[in-house]
């Protein structure tokens, strides 16, 4: 996908926020969960999880959006577009919505969660599908495979 010196740019729909990403994703996904389907209106959402230390919100001020709580969604405040998501308990990371990025053509989803929610049309070529979430266990496993095969 890229080394660890190749920034990627992302910004919101109007542009207020704006952020970058550096080096290539830990792993990418594609969310069919009932809560990411209303909030990007559309089937599933797509991401790519990347470590804290290589994502910098460059421009504007997100606030957080959707549930305020468990994990923390984060939004342009002038046009609400979904950016990011910082999940709970795991701040060495950051979810970037990989539509979000000015170039999300390579962010083919390799896993997908709550498939058990999915739209019976909804499909991806994710290489991994997950009726919830992956158990805790399998995540190095996962990682280790899409840095071996990022597809």
């Amino acid at each position: 996908m890229a080394d660890d010196s190749h920034v990627r740019q992302g910004q919101c729909r109007c542009g207020q926020v704006r952020f970058q990403v550096r080096g290539a994703p830990t792993i990418t996904m594609a969310c069919h969960c009932t809560g990411c389907q209303r909030m990007t209106a559309s089937a599933f959402s797509l991401s790519s999880l990347y470590p804290s230390a290589s994502f910098e919100v460059t421009e504007g001020e997100p606030v957080i959006g959707g549930l305020h709580g468990t994990a923390r969604h984060f939004f342009c405040p002038h046009c609400m577009s979904w950016l990011f998501t910082r999940p709970e308990g795991l701040d060495e990371f950051v979810n970037v919505r990989a539509t979000m990025l000015d170039d999300a053509k390579g962010f083919t989803p390799f896993i997908e969660t709550y498939t058990s929610e999915a739209l019976p049309w909804a499909k991806t070529p994710a290489a991994h599908s997950f009726e919830k979430l992956p158990p805790m266990e399998r995540y190095a496993q996962l990682v280790e495979d899409f840095a071996r095969n990022p597809r």
